[in-house]
């Protein structure tokens, strides 16, 4: 099923309509398909926060149902209809410590984009920020009817957890760091296929801290993947495909909150242009950007990652731009240009520098993305740290060390006085094959300001030189904000404006 934009927010009674078809597609046994009207308006007149459904191109897919319960009135012991009450959720207690999920569903249709971990994850940031201990459930197993006869459902159980069984139920929830506390016998009536077997998850709650905001908080902690990209021959966009997928697959895997690629990373598909002179064959490779914007587009909503593009070249109305995507995982994209062309790019390439400086928002902050050259000008980065960033990426290529010495010191420079993080990520290796493109060096980092609570030498991570890897590094955005008031020095706010001014001319 293809996707535009992902979204996960609160139900709402106008959502009714279509949580009944998507639930009708669900259910295949009637007795469990309970959601009418009737029910899902007491839920959300009892506990509106808890109800969270995934939309797809503005259309209900999926939802988590939940309430709050005290667990000890209940213990390891009880059924679906005593936690639920028959379906009124009168047990539901603001002051309970436990989030009980009593529903999750994905429509079919929709099953192949991995909706379902968005609201688990999501369930698990609203236990968080309610303060809650833990979020327990009782997982059916609708598999195990299959092997009822050669197993007892505590054999099953264990093998599903040893991957010797597959249960569609039980194998998600475990993969989603839920553990089985016990096993429940009799826990929902008419679950023909569990044989009215289950499962008592639980999920505990080690941070067990408060927020206003119960979902789509902002992020505190952001994890950034930054990927050291190996030139290699490619003889067809498909290969360039599986290579981006990689990558994306290892760092999503990590949980990231974003993945960088380099500047100009699909130069290897210019070895077919190679007969060309550069200006021709550099302009044959900007026919693929907009098909491999549009697949990157697709890995940010099926991996749940925001992706940094690097930079491709670009024709609009005329002129070769070096461009990059911004992909976010809600399916939404912007674009940004490389605003300061390097003297090879405008002599090799004729390209045209963007005119748009901006800060991307993003749902783990404000974020600035400057592509390699862009990084040697104080003036540009200022700007955007004016406008609030908190991150800045740089994608780049450089061919020489020298090269890279320039772009690693300046990043450097740019993370202590605009008082922000700075993600750099470059190309290795060599394109034997490729006019103008013959070897690239790189050493990827995460670059920090220079305070007590940041490395001492300002430098967080950084890759091994000249060899294809991924660096995953977590970064802190509450130590910037502790280090706008509280640092050594106040590098944006001691600038003396009375004296000197710096002025965006164009939006």
């Amino acid at each position: 099923m293809d996707a535009s934009h992902v979204a996960i927010r609160h139900l709402t009674y106008k959502d009714m309509q279509e949580l009944r078809e998507a639930c009708s597609e669900v259910y295949q046994n009637e007795k469990l398909a309970t959601w009418d009207e009737t029910t899902v308006d007491s839920l959300l007149t009892r506990f509106p926060d808890g109800q969270i459904c995934v939309c797809v191109d503005g259309k209900v897919v999926g939802c988590a149902f939940s309430i709050i319960v005290d667990f000890d009135k209940f213990g390891d012991d009880h059924t679906y209809d005593e936690i639920t009450n028959k379906m009124t959720f009168s047990h539901h207690d603001p002051d309970g410590d436990v989030l009980y999920g009593i529903e999750v569903f994905i429509h079919p249709d929709y099953r192949g984009l991995r909706l379902a971990r968005r609201l688990y994850d999501i369930r698990k940031e609203l236990c968080e920020n309610l303060n809650l201990r833990a979020i327990m459930a009782g997982g059916r197993m609708p598999n195990y009817g299959k092997h009822a006869h050669a197993m007892s459902p505590k054999e099953y159980i264990e093998k599903v957890k040893a991957k010797e069984l597959y249960d569609p139920v039980l194998s998600f929830q475990l993969a989603n760091g839920f553990h089985v506390r016990k096993l429940l016998k009799g826990y929902l009536k008419g679950d023909i296929e569990s044989r009215e077997n289950a499962t008592l998850l639980e999920w505990l709650n080690i941070y067990y801290t408060k927020s206003v905001k119960l979902i789509n908080a902002p992020k505190s902690e952001v994890r950034l993947g930054l990927v050291q990209w190996q030139m290699r021959s490619m003889s067809s966009l498909e290969m360039l495909y599986e290579q981006m997928e990689f990558f994306v697959d290892a760092v999503s895997d990590y949980k990231s909150d974003f993945i960088l690629f380099p500047e100009l990373f699909n130069a290897p598909l210019m070895a077919g242009f190679n007969h060309l002179s550069v200006t021709q064959s550099i302009r044959e490779l900007a026919a693929y950007t907009e098909q491999i914007r549009d697949k990157f587009i697709e890995f940010a909503i099926a991996y749940n990652i925001n992706i940094i593009t690097g930079s491709m070249p670009y024709l609009d109305d005329g002129k070769l731009y070096n461009t990059g995507f911004l992909c976010r995982r809600d399916g939404t994209w912007e674009r940004y240009d490389k605003i300061h062309i390097t003297p090879a790019e405008a002599r090799n390439w004729v390209m045209t520098g963007g005119e748009h400086i901006k800060v991307f928002d993003t749902d783990c902050g404000k974020i600035g993305i400057m592509i390699c050259y862009d990084v040697e000008f104080p003036e540009f980065s200022r700007l955007l740290a004016d406008q609030g960033m908190d991150i800045l990426f740089v994608p780049f290529l450089t061919d020489t060390q020298n090269g890279y010495t320039r772009v690693r010191h300046c990043a450097m420079a740019r993370a202590i006085e605009n008082e922000c993080y700075v993600a750099i990520a470059g190309a290795v290796g060599n394109l034997a094959k490729v006019n103008n493109m013959d070897i690239q060096y790189a050493q990827s980092a995460l670059f920090t300001p220079s305070d007590f609570a940041f490395p001492t030498t300002g430098i967080k991570a950084e890759a091994t030189p000249n060899s294809e890897m991924t660096l995953i590094v977590d970064v802190n955005l509450n130590l910037l904000k502790e280090l706008h008031s509280h640092g050594s020095v106040h590098t944006l706010r001691d600038r003396r404006l009375d004296l000197y001014k710096l002025t965006q001319l164009k939006d």
